[in-house]
This record gives C-alpha cells, sequence and structure tokens, in this order.
C-alpha cells in the first residue's frame, strides 16, 4: 500500500513497502496528528449545550438575592428554588436517551435549545414564585436533554488522539455559562429590583437561539448512522472526523460489529434488524449485566454521584453566601467576587482541556480530588474561625476566598471534565445513551439534593462544617477512584470493554494490553495492520 496522504490534518507517513508497514508509521510519538478541525468545529457546536446549565447556576446565584427581595421568600423557598433545576433536569435526561436513538443527537440538540429557550422566557415573565417554578421546570427539561447529549455526540465524533480534550468541551461551556451568569447578574444589578433579576433569567434564552441555528452545520453521530443502517453517510463523517482514512476504517469496522452488521457488507444502506428503543438494554444494564457492564456501570454512576457530593454546586451557586460568612457584606463587593470565582473556573478548565490526552484521566482526577480534599478541609477551618469571631479577622477571609478559588479551580483541572470524559467513553455503544443518561441522571439528583439542603445544612451543623462534611465525601471519592478507576486515555471507545469487568484486577489487564501491544510491534517489526490511536500510557 502506498503512503497516506494528509487528508483533514491526518498524520503524514514515511514512504514503505506495501506488505512492510511498521507501527512507526502510525505512531503519533513520530508525528503527533493535527487537530482534527472539523472534528473540533462539531464539539464546539454539540457543547454549546452545555452553556445553557452553567448560565442558570450562575445567574441564580446573584439574582436570588433580588428575587428574594422582590418575592419576599423565605430561606426553604429560596433553596428550593435554586435546586430544583437539577430535579426538573431529571425529566429530560431519562427521555434523551431514548430519543437521541429515536430521532437522532443533532435533533435532540435542536430539542434541548428550543425547550430551554421557552423555560428562560417564562423565567424572565415571571410574576410570581409558582410562575417562575413553572419556568424552573421547563428550563430544567431542556438543561436534562442537553447535559445528556452533549458528551456523547463529541465522543462518538471525535478521534481517539484527540477524545478528551474534545469531550471536555462540555464542561469547559458549563464553566463558560457560569461567568456568563456572573458577568449578567452584575450587569443588570443597578437595575430596579423587579426588572433586574427579569433580565438576568430571560438573557438565558440568547445562548438557545445560536444554538439551534448552529446545529444546521453539524452532522450526525456517525455511530447513530451505522445503527441505523446508514453506513455510506457514517463512512462520509468518519473520513471527516478521524486523523486518517485507515482510521475511519477502523472506527466503522468497530461500529458495525458493536452494531451486528457484518464486516463485508459494504452497501450505503443496510437493512439493521430494528428493537424498540431502549429494549433489552435496561435488563443488560440493570438486571443481567455482565461483570464489564457492572464494573463501567458502576464507574459511570459513581464518578457522576462524587463531582456533585463534594460540595462543588454549593460553593457556585452559594458563593455570595459563603463570601458573605466571610466578611464581605456590600451586593456589589460579593458579585465581583463571584465573577472572580467564575473567571479562575474557566480559566482552568480551559488548562486541563489541552492535560487530558497528554497526562491521561487517572493522574488528572486523582490529583484533582486530593487538592479538593485539602482545599475543602482548610476553607472549612478558615469559615470555622471566623463563625467564632466576634470581629473581622484579615487572615482567616483572604484564606476563605483564596480557598474557594483554589477548590473551583482544582475542581476544574481534573474533576469537573473528567466526569464527563469517563463517563461518556467507557460505555459500550448498545449501552452508551441509556447509560450516559443513567449517569447524568444522578449527577442532576446528587446536585439537587446538595443545593436545595445547603442553607439548611450549614444552620444545623454550621457552615464550617458542612465544607468539613463535603471534605470526607472528596476523601472517600479518592479512594474510590484509586481502586476502581482504569486509565483510558488512547483506547479506542469499542475497545475498553476489555479493561472492566475484574474490578480490583483492572491493572492486569492494562498491563496484558499493553504488552501485546508492544509484542505486535516488537515481535516481527511490524504492526499486523492495527492502527493505534492516541497515546496508550498506563497509569
Amino acid at each position: 500500500m502506498a503512503s497516506m496522504g494528509e487528508p483533514n490534518g491526518v498524520v503524514s507517513t514515511r514512504p514503505v513497502m506495501a506488505d512492510n508497514r511498521s507501527f512507526a508509521d502510525f505512531e503519533p510519538a513520530v508525528k503527533k496528528p493535527k487537530r482534527n478541525k472539523f472534528a473540533f468545529a462539531c464539539a464546539i457546536l454539540a457543547s454549546l449545550t452545555s452553556i445553557l446549565l452553567g448560565y442558570d447556576i450562575g445567574v441564580m446565584s446573584g439574582a436570588i438575592i433580588y428575587i428574594q427581595d422582590d418575592l419576599k421568600i423565605n430561606d426553604v423557598q429560596k433553596e428550593i428554588l435554586m435546586g430544583i433545576l437539577n430535579v426538573y433536569s431529571l425529566v429530560g435526561s431519562c427521555a434523551a436517551g431514548r430519543t437521541s436513538d429515536w430521532v437522532g443527537r443533532r435533533y435532540t440538540i435542536v430539542l434541548a435549545g428550543a425547550i430551554f429557550f421557552l423555560g428562560a422566557l417564562l423565567m424572565g415573565f415571571a410574576t410570581s414564585y409558582a410562575f417562575l417554578m413553572v419556568g424552573r421546570f421547563v428550563a430544567g427539561i431542556g438543561v436534562g436533554y442537553a447535559l445528556m447529549i452533549a458528551p456523547v455526540y463529541t465522543a462518538e465524533v471525535s478521534p481517539a488522539s484527540s477524545r478528551g480534550f474534545l469531550t471536555s468541551f462540555p464542561e469547559v461551556f458549563i464553566n463558560g455559562g457560569i461567568l456568563l451568569g456572573y458577568v449578567s447578574n452584575y450587569a443588570f444589578s443597578k437595575l430596579p429590583t423587579d426588572l433586574g433579576w427579569r433580565f438576568m433569567l430571560g438573557v438565558g434564552a440568547i445562548p438557545s437561539v445560536f444554538l439551534a441555528v448552529g446545529v444546521l452545520a453539524m452532522p450526525e453521530s456517525p455511530r447513530w448512522l451505522v445503527m441505523q443502517g446508514r453506513l455510506g453517510e457514517a463512512k462520509k463523517v468518519l473520513d471527516k472526523t478521524s486523523d486518517s482514512i485507515e482510521e475511519a476504517q477502523l472506527r466503522l469496522s468497530e461500529i458495525k460489529e458493536a452494531a451486528g452488521i457484518p464486516q463485508e457488507c459494504t452497501d450505503d444502506v443496510v437493512k439493521v434488524q430494528k428493537r424498540s428503543h431502549g429494549e433489552g438494554v435496561w435488563k443488560e444494564l440493570l438486571l443481567y449485566p455482565t461483570p464489564a457492564v457492572r464494573h463501567v456501570l458502576i464507574c459511570g454512576i459513581g464518578i457522576h454521584f462524587f463531582q456533585q457530593a463534594s460540595g462543588i454546586d454549593a460553593v457556585v451557586l452559594y458563593s455570595p453566601t459563603i463570601f458573605e460568612k466571610a466578611g464581605i457584606t456590600s451586593s456589589d463587593g460579593k458579585l465581583l467576587a463571584t465573577v472572580a470565582v467564575g473567571f479562575v473556573k474557566t480559566i482552568t478548565i480551559l488548562i486541563a482541556t489541552f492535560l487530558l490526552d497528554r497526562i491521561g484521566r487517572r493522574p488528572l482526577l486523582l490529583s484533582s480530588i486530593i487538592g479538593m480534599v485539602a482545599s475543602l478541609t482548610t476553607l472549612g477551618f478558615s469559615l470555622t474561625i471566623i463563625d467564632h469571631s466576634h470581629e473581622k479577622i484579615p487572615w482567616a477571609i483572604g484564606l476563605c476566598i483564596t480557598m474557594v478559588l483554589a477548590y473551583v479551580a482544582l475542581f476544574s483541572i481534573g474533576m469537573g471534565p473528567i466526569t464527563w470524559v469517563y463517563s461518556s467513553e467507557i460505555f459500550p455503544l448498545r449501552l452508551r445513551a441509556q447509560g450516559a443518561s443513567m449517569g447524568v441522571a444522578v449527577n442532576r439528583v446528587t446536585s439537587g439534593v446538595i443545593s436545595m439542603t445547603f442553607i439548611s445544612l450549614y444552620k444545623a451543623i454550621s457552615i464550617g462544617g458542612a465544607f468539613f462534611l463535603f471534605a470526607g465525601v472528596a476523601m472517600v471519592a479518592t479512594l474510590f477512584f484509586y481502586m476502581f478507576y482504569p486509565e483510558t486515555q488512547g483506547k479506542t471507545l469499542e475497545e475498553m470493554e476489555g479493561l472492566f469487568g475484574k474490578f480490583f484486577g483492572w491493572r492486569e489487564e492494562a498491563k496484558k494490553l499493553k504488552m501485546k501491544k508492544t509484542m505486535e510491534v516488537n515481535g516481527d517489526g511490524t504492526s499486523n495492520g492495527q492502527i493505534q490511536l492516541g497515546n496508550t500510557t498506563t497509569k
């Protein structure tokens, strides 16, 4: 075979004999693939859905100050209003798996934007607490759809060499949305109280309009196309989103195998045995899982649970309250300090996107959660000192603000993006949509519980005690991740199932996989036609 050309910024190869092509010809260490611009653009457009959740989280942290003054609601109504969107989003996330299998990933994204647009308008025009709750319900359904579909679509169009980078985009846009929400709070804070919070919430409809327009430029997921028997269309998308023609062929072969389509079948349109959407999937996930599926499910749900149970939404949603407890009393001061939180969170998530495919998921996740334990413990200590003092203690106030910023930075460098990357890439194709929706459901329930009980929690055990509790949860998470989570960096999506199933014994399986690939290279000097996708360093 002649050497490959370089369409789409693919790996260049050295001229070699047709029957003597070496593994090194495809090895990224020789010449690392350039970022696939088409896959990059698709990931950005899909991930725009996540900005909807981020904006709502950010804007509610400040808008609630003015809503409480205008509608005269109590603290219990306040915390329910803050966190109820997470519970409402369950409706969307539970329906999103089936919807995306039915109409496709792309039109599910359009649906998410349309629902959130309606919800934002309802919240902006709300005249009472009950009316506002209706708007939260509608917006929550849109958020649930968005949270589930963005990482799934992005994982399915991404080449392995940059899958971590691209699949982290939903978390990037959540953080960007949070920052926009914080800025919106400050920008509209000078308006009359009854107008300011309505503008803050209503402006959230604008991103969903851009989302609906942008999605028209996106292709459908190649995996969904194959499941529909549309092989010709899937091949075109894979050719555009892969780092080489060979990689596109390998990806197509793996998807066909997972979909039960014979490899020799090369027609543009083939008949695929249809099942009712989701039929048998829930049984395989919950009732009769194999050891591998059980391990994947525990990891997928576990990482979503600990992401929220470690307190991130309490910090992001209630940052003005935390800064008030720390001694910042002016509204402008609290909102500006909150903007700083959003800025730090956004900058660190951008840094994380470039580290995911270089350092790997596991090292970043473990270093992130260990840092979160330290920052939460120190934050709890500083808040306890301030709470028990009758006068301002400048060093404790400074330490408190520093630890809030350190916590969101450490979260965003690892735990934040890796949750979405890891959970979207470990589920096998046949279980991916439903598995991802289960992870999102757990994520939103946990977030809802934390955000709807935080005020009651810190009143019961003190605000310092609340953060000591979050630190304890993060410590448990550290042990859980260390024991059960294998490295997935550089593995093809359909290859990963072999890493799971032995729980504590996954390290041995990872060593065998690495040894097998080494033997393929060194045994006879050839790669046996296998194409290595991305870095395969095992941690």
